[in-house]
């Protein structure tokens, strides 16, 4: 039987699933897992929304049946000392703090329904710009981010403002409305959010790394609600029920930086790219934040212990990477499983000029633009859905070029490889494609769940069962090298541009 040491839990709570996934600290090897979808209801168009409740009791059952596996194994749960939570970002939650009960859905993190309030915000600005807060956050203002989605809720959900009004609404990203829920809830549950989470409210202070009064007060936000902010490995209590009970909950990290912890990105100048239903960008910029002057974000990348310094990141992110494939699959129907499009997108060996710009709720780095809207352009009678099918891959290639060039011009560093991980790595044509249209090699490791991964070596870390300097917390590779010349890449590119600049300005 094999030796796996100690053993650390992770939660990985994402935009389409949710999942318990069970890793060894000698070896960061996956032990085992479980996961579950959730739904997303798209109310409007524009909107997209989950269930709180949905979302907790997946996590409940995603570790259940996780153990129940482990057990499978002939592996005691007894092996388990710590877990992490690693969580979709932005996604914004309120609850009542007396009943415990949601007071409305989850508002996820790309919604585009608070256009007009971002459009109000920008007003109350004194430059008038998306830019007017990026000293203090660093971050535009945008649909994208917390507190313009509880600005939102504050102003048109009654329930939501009786219960701010008598002191009853509790706002929290996914981390925390888990975190309280798994250790007591109304009964004494931690209030808590980590710096990473934190970072991407608008309303935390990117230097003091605290709740900032000017943001607040910009916001209209009482401190009251908000969760206290930790760093990202720290015991912040512990399970109250379930077969875990007592178990200390040590780390925690929004998902982009979990996967940057994960990927080893230690040293500044280090980067990774994760493809889920979005895109993330991540590069290591060290304990100093840089603010960006090309539509870029400042965040914090970890914080590994109270005591330790923050490591920020500059950050690109896209809206739509997986998404696309989910549309292509779910809303036309040229594919009926997601890992179909590599065998569909296969079947021609170009797109012909056939260009898709899947700016469903807008665009977001480096363009911020809500107003955009999805275009398919250069389609003629030769055009199939094949062409269509490696457009969409094209799309997320491209989009990831466009936050590449940018963090260049940014931190002046040249990226000669990226590291990448999420679910949509496991398509070859793809990875081969990202390597072709930005010139440099892709770097995919051979276990793919570098998210969780890094929820859990926080976690271990807090408690000194992971040691983040061993030698065994490396991991197997595989590089794509691109396969086509500067002048076929930068041509591509330039038509992709112009196909953004027709998607733009759609909605009046």
């Amino acid at each position: 039987m094999t030796d796996y040491g100690d053993l650390v839990g992770a939660v990985d709570q994402g935009t389409s699933s949710s999942r318990f996934l069970i890793f060894s600290t000698k070896d960061a090897r996956l032990v085992t897992f479980h996961q579950q979808e959730i739904e997303q209801k798209y109310p409007n168009e524009g909107w997209c929304e989950e269930d709180p409740m949905e979302i907790l009791q997946s996590v409940k059952t995603c570790m259940k049946e996780a153990l129940t596996k482990l057990q499978q194994l002939n592996i005691s749960p007894d092996k388990i000392k710590c877990i992490g939570i690693t969580n979709q970002r932005e996604t914004t939650v309120v609850w009542d703090k007396v009943t415990g009960e949601p007071l409305y859905n989850a508002i996820v993190w790309l919604d585009a329904r608070t256009a007009s309030t971002v459009n109000q915000l920008i007003e109350k600005t004194e430059c008038k710009t998306k830019d007017g807060l990026r000293s203090l956050c660093g971050l535009p203002i945008a649909t994208y981010f917390s507190a313009v989605k509880l600005r939102w809720l504050l102003d048109n959900v009654p329930a939501v403002s009786k219960a701010a009004q008598e002191g009853r609404c509790l706002f929290g990203t996914v981390d925390s409305w888990l975190l309280w829920n798994l250790t007591g809830g109304r009964n004494g549950g931690c209030h808590i959010t980590d710096v990473t989470n934190a970072s991407r409210t608008m309303l935390m202070n990117i230097e003091t790394l605290q709740w900032d009064d000017q943001l607040c007060k910009f916001f209209g936000v009482e401190k009251t609600m908000l969760p206290e902010i930790r760093s990202s490995a720290e015991v912040y209590g512990t399970l109250t029920e379930g077969p875990l009970k007592g178990l200390p909950i040590s780390g925690i990290l929004g998902d982009q930086q979990a996967a940057l912890v994960g990927q080893l990105c230690f040293k500044p100048g280090q980067a990774k790219n994760t493809y889920g239903t979005g895109c993330f960008l991540l590069m290591n910029s060290g304990e100093k934040p840089v603010q960006s002057k090309n539509g870029l974000l400042t965040t914090v990348g970890y914080q590994l212990g109270p005591g330790k310094p923050a490591v920020y990141a500059l950050e690109g992110a896209i809206a739509i990477g997986g998404a696309c494939v989910k549309w292509l699959r779910d809303n036309l129907g040229i594919i009926s499983t997601a890992p179909e499009i590599e065998t569909l997108a296969r079947k021609v060996d170009s797109t012909y000029g056939c260009y898709f710009v899947p700016a469903f709720s807008g665009l977001f780095c480096p363009y911020w633009q809500s107003d955009a809207r999805g275009i398919i352009c250069g389609l003629s009678q030769f055009t199939t859905k094949e062409h269509i099918a490696r457009a969409a891959l094209e799309a997320v290639c491209f989009q990831t070029r466009e936050l590449l060039e940018a963090m260049a011009q940014d931190s002046g560093i040249p990226l000669r490889s990226i590291q990448v991980d999420g679910g949509m790595t496991a398509n070859q044509l793809l990875m081969q494609l990202q390597a072709d249209l930005m010139g440099i090699d892709v770097v995919r490791p051979a276990m793919p769940e570098t998210t969780a991964l890094g929820a859990a070596m926080a976690a271990g870390h807090a408690l000194g069962v992971w040691d983040l300097e061993a030698d065994g917390t490396q991991v197997e590779t595989e590089t794509f090298t691109s396969q086509i010349g500067a002048e076929e890449r930068d041509q591509r590119f330039a038509r992709w541009k112009e196909a953004v600049k027709r998607s733009m300005h759609w909605v009046q």
